[in-house]
């Protein structure tokens, strides 16, 4: 990787996490298809980086911020943790046998009716 690419890669985890910290989107929203567009990554390879981003330098930092204002349910967190961790490992490996466009349309119906609910919802 060129130093050009690293520096990139700096730049784009900083904004994105900023933008994650700010409004509590997860970063996968914003990475994936900055990831797919700047280095010109398979939809797999995006999603792939952008879980490992996510393993423990980006959560401690900005749930320790978070506890500390006392807006963390912790009890619940935990549960929501040991949940994503199994459906992530049964929705990781069923990715693997679906094709990149299957996948990458499926992100953004998934982003637009997102966007719609909290456009228009309550």
């Amino acid at each position: 990787m060129t130093p050009l690419a690293m520096l990139g890669g700096l730049l784009i985890g900083v904004v994105i996490g900023a933008i994650s910290g700010l409004i509590g989107i997860g970063g996968g929203a914003f990475l994936i298809p900055a990831l797919t567009f700047f280095y010109g990554m398979s939809q797999k390879r995006a999603q792939g980086t952008s879980v490992a981003t996510i393993l423990l330098p980006i959560g401690i930092f900005v749930f320790l911020t978070y506890y500390k204002a006392g807006h963390v349910d912790v009890k619940l967190a935990m549960l929501i943790g040991v949940g994503f961790a199994i459906g992530g490992w049964f929705g990781g490996a069923w990715a693997q046998h679906l094709p990149d466009i299957v996948l990458r349309r499926g992100f953004v119906v998934l982003l637009v009716l997102l966007a719609a609910k909290l456009a228009f919802g309550q």
